[in-house]
């Protein structure tokens, strides 16, 4: 039996088939949102306490080194206190460097949701890295409506912090970069700019004592020479500054008194040839039995008076530095150098009438200097004789070492100091009488963990820093020094052994930091 179908039928049918499509489409579409939206809601809730739970302590411990895995805190401008806001989320943390105070510190305000959290339901601590690789941990405690660090955040304001905030059974992390006072130089930068990369390490400082001194002549090998008989110039041959050997003339001079020492010789001499004469003629006529012997013992006593007569006129021209020859004339008195040396000081000129002990000529020998040093007395016990020094010039770059020959015994009236002499080799000349030098004398070395070249410190805001190299440039790290030498200086705290930093040229970077310190912000 067939069965037809109105067309009305037809058109009824069609109309719930694509009802029930709709209607079951909304349906599935349904589910499957509210599905969705329980599964992310569930997985949120167990993926957060499964990293806050298993994984906290590990979370806590790494801390400085990474931040949490499951929140990421981005930047989203400044906050309300003019801090820098971070946000995670519903969470916003606010971080604030407050320098307000004097000491810098670091607040904390927290909020969820938009509404601000009390600050004593919040447990925080905050993880400094600087660019040396020095790590600080500091605990926040409540103040008034934040949190602030119980300790300072000491300069270089140069670091990456980490924030770890916790509230209720939620742990999140906040990170925080600053480079406040970063001096940015590419490597090509400080290369044209003279700037030495080291790397501080162990040194040996010596602790010495610095003190004032001066270049004089060797007493011991410098002559004042003068006639010792009175007369007139008849040539001068030395000049001021020459180099004279031993036994060369230096003036001749004509001496009515060295004449007559010479004509008194003369007849001394001749007395004696006579008495020796009459002695040898008497003593044969005794031997012969023809005199008596009295005459022979006369004349012995005459040739031995004669004898010493001339000995002693020849000891008297031998006193005043003259020749027993009268050569070129009784009156020609030569005077000598006394020994190889430089002719430092001349007052005689041509047909100038001298005294006997007019000083004409100082010769020295400069091939050893004497360096005198001003010892104050407080430190007369730490310099010695036999101690160790090192003498450089203060109007050139010179240096030498010697030893503390000598120490004075007294102690001026008026400077309260006392003499030290070092004994110094001066073979090119190069240390000059009237030099004024500076002498350290050196009573011990020790050797010490950290330091650096003493040129790499300098003092900013009266403070000792060095900039320590970091990625793309430097940054100042204050340090406190201690003891030091010409050379290097130790550093008690600040930097640690192996951190680089600008060992030459650290000026440089000074100047690049005055020029910006106008725009210079806490």
């Amino acid at each position: 039996m067939t069965t037809r179908i109105s067309r009305k039928h037809l058109i009824a049918v069609a109309l719930i088939i694509a009802f029930g499509g709709v209607a079951g489409g909304f349906i599935l579409h349904g589910g499957q949102g509210a599905s969705e939206s329980e599964s992310h809601a569930h997985t949120e809730e167990h993926g957060d306490a499964e990293h806050h739970g298993a994984k906290a302590d590990k979370a806590h411990a790494e801390d400085a080194s990474h931040g949490d895995t499951e929140h990421h805190a981005q930047t989203s401008g400044p906050g309300a206190h003019g801090g820098t806001l971070l946000t995670d989320g519903t969470t916003r943390a606010e971080i604030q460097l407050d320098e307000s105070a004097g000491e810098p510190i670091m607040r904390l305000w927290l909020l969820d949701n938009g509404k601000p959290v009390a600050p004593g339901a919040v447990k925080a601590h905050l993880t400094l890295t600087r660019p040396t690789g020095e790590v600080e941990r500091m605990e926040f405690v409540v103040d008034k409506d934040s949190l602030k660090t119980r300790g300072t955040i000491a300069e270089p304001h140069v670091f990456e912090a980490v924030v770890v905030v916790e509230t209720g059974s939620q742990t999140r992390r906040f990170m925080l970069n600053r480079e406040e006072g970063k001096v940015e130089l590419s490597n090509e930068q400080i290369k044209a700019a003279g700037v030495e990369i080291d790397k501080a390490g162990s040194a040996r400082i010596r602790s010495s004592l610095q003190l004032p001194g001066e270049i004089r002549f060797n007493e011991d090998r410098t002559a004042h020479v003068v006639p010792r008989v009175a007369g007139v110039v008849e040539s001068v041959s030395a000049n001021l500054g020459q180099i004279v050997k031993k036994g060369q003339v230096l003036a001749v001079l004509a001496s009515p008194a060295l004449s007559e020492q010479r004509s008194e010789l003369m007849a001394a001499q001749k007395r004696l040839s006579f008495a020796r004469t009459t002695y040898e003629r008497e003593k044969k006529l005794w031997e012969e039995k023809i005199s008596a012997e009295q005459d022979y013992l006369q004349a012995r006593q005459v040739l031995r008076e004669a004898e010493i007569a001339v000995a002693n006129v020849q000891q008297k021209l031998t006193a005043i530095g003259a020749s027993v020859d009268a050569d070129g004339g009784l009156n020609r008195y030569v005077l000598r150098a006394p020994f190889d040396g430089m002719v430092v000081e001349k007052h005689i000129a041509l047909g100038e009438a001298v005294k006997e002990d007019g000083q004409v000529f100082t010769i020295s020998d400069l091939s050893t200097v004497w360096a005198e040093i001003s010892v104050p007395a407080k430190d007369l016990a730490r310099v010695r004789v036999g101690e160790k020094v090192t003498i450089k010039a203060s109007s050139f770059d010179s240096t030498a070492t010697g030893t503390v020959a000598y120490v004075g015994a007294l102690i001026g009236e008026q400077t309260r100091t006392a003499r030290a002499r070092v004994l110094l080799s001066n073979p090119q000349g190069s240390w000059r009488p009237g030099l004024f030098v500076n002498v350290e004398v050196i009573s011990s070395e020790t050797e010490v963990p950290v330091a650096v070249l003493s040129d790499a410190i300098q003092n900013m805001d009266g403070k000792s820093v060095v900039f320590v190299r970091v990625d793309g440039g430097f940054v100042t790290q204050p340090v406190q020094t201690g003891r030091s030498d010409e050379a290097h200086t130790e550093v008690v705290s600040g930097i640690k052994a192996g951190a680089s930093y600008a060992a030459a040229g650290s000026f440089v970077l000074k100047a690049e930091i005055g020029k910006g310190s106008a725009e210079h912000a806490h």
